[in-house]
């Protein structure tokens, strides 16, 4: 799995022209899945994500964590963090897991998240959607749990 985490001043998503959800101060996090992907590695991302300390404390040091704050998460899937790029122009997503198996990674992530005590607010999976945020910092995390579990 892959998350890309925003720390956000503010985030929402919407479809059609229309607000689905939005989040003041917290972590905008861009989800993607891929074949293999399970149970282990989204708990061990929803950990990380939920537990990640990239907000300023009293000493201006990212040492706060988004719960710390009473901060909230927008959480987006995005087939496209698996992209392909090396050959030609067109990028090939044959990475990504196939929607029937993400989608249950990607609500599994979010329920982790809440079982953190987190404020979670999602897009709509598989959705044409569009994303608006301030990115505080700019502050941009990116995590692979392939890279990250290795032994």
């Amino acid at each position: 799995m892959r998350a890309v985490i925003q720390r956000v001043s503010s985030a929402s998503v919407s479809i059609s022209g229309e607000e689905c959800a939005s989040i003041g101060r917290g972590h905008l996090i861009l989800l993607g899945v891929t074949h293999g992907d399970g149970e282990k590695e989204c708990d061990y991302l929803a950990a990380k994500c939920a537990g990640l300390r990239i907000f300023r404390d009293q000493e201006e040091k990212m040492n706060l964590s988004v719960s710390d704050i009473g901060g909230a998460v927008l959480v987006v899937s995005q087939f496209t963090l698996y992209s392909d790029c090396r050959k030609g122009r067109r990028p090939a997503f044959v990475d990504a897991a196939p929607p029937d198996t993400a989608v249950v990674l990607y609500e599994q992530f979010v329920e982790r998240l809440r079982q953190a005590g987190l404020q979670v607010e999602t897009g709509r999976f598989g959705a044409d959607m569009q994303v608006s945020l301030l990115n505080d910092g700019p502050v941009t995390i990116l995590m692979d749990t392939q890279e990250m579990m290795k032994k």
